[in-house]
This record gives structure tokens, C-alpha cells and sequence, in this order.
């Protein structure tokens, strides 16, 4: 066997060994950057669903605050209308006719008069 002879296949396996390697880095590389890639997405990610979650929160505090301020005048409006039916209320002309009506059959009917 030649010098050559050896020396040529123990150069094509370190070259070969050598290409492994730059290969395995290269992968590593690449991977680490999709790790790297990946991370800052899952961030990106969080960061919108806070900015929804947050909108989502100030939307429902106008929501409820309108729907409260909403509700009270409804309330105030009916105690109102409460207070309002609730007062004595003066008699008009028609309810003196009404009443003068009601004891002139009422008188009729005790007495066993004809109205």
C-alpha cells in the first residue's frame, strides 16, 4: 500500500466528518433562530391579546356606565311618576258632576225614589 493510498480516504473522512459538522451547526443556527423566531411571535402574540383584553375592558366600563346612568333616569323618572300619582289630586268640575250623580242614585236607591 501506498502513502497516498492511505492518506487520501483519512482526508475524504475528515472532510467528510468536516461537512457533518458545518452541517450540524448549520442546523443548530437554524434552529436557534426558529427558536428565537418563534418566542418573539408567542410575545407578539400576548401583546395583542392584552391590547384586546384591555380595549375589551374599557368597552364594557362605557358600556356599564351608560347602562347605569341610563337606569337611574329611568328609576328617576319613575319615582316621578310614582311621587305624581301618589299626591292628592284636587277635584275638578267633572269629578263634582260624578259625585253629585252617585248620592242622587244613592239617595234614590234608600229611599225607594225614582231618580
Amino acid at each position: 500500500m501506498s502513502p497516498h493510498a492511505s492518506t487520501t480516504p483519512d482526508r475524504e473522512v475528515e472532510a467528510a466528518i468536516a461537512r457533518v459538522l458545518a452541517a450540524e451547526r448549520d442546523a443548530q443556527e437554524t434552529i436557534a433562530a426558529a427558536h428565537a423566531e418563534a418566542a418573539a411571535i408567542a410575545e407578539r402574540s400576548r401583546a395583542e391579546a392584552r391590547g384586546v383584553a384591555e380595549h375589551t375592558q374599557r368597552r364594557m366600563r362605557r358600556l356599564r356606565a351608560a347602562f347605569e346612568r341610563r337606569t337611574e333616569a329611568e328609576l328617576a323618572a319613575l319615582q316621578l311618576q310614582a311621587e305624581a300619582l301618589a299626591a292628592p289630586q284636587p277635584p275638578d268640575a267633572d269629578d263634582g258632576v260624578r259625585v253629585g250623580g252617585a248620592v242622587a242614585r244613592l239617595v234614590a236607591e234608600l229611599t225607594g225614589a225614582r231618580p
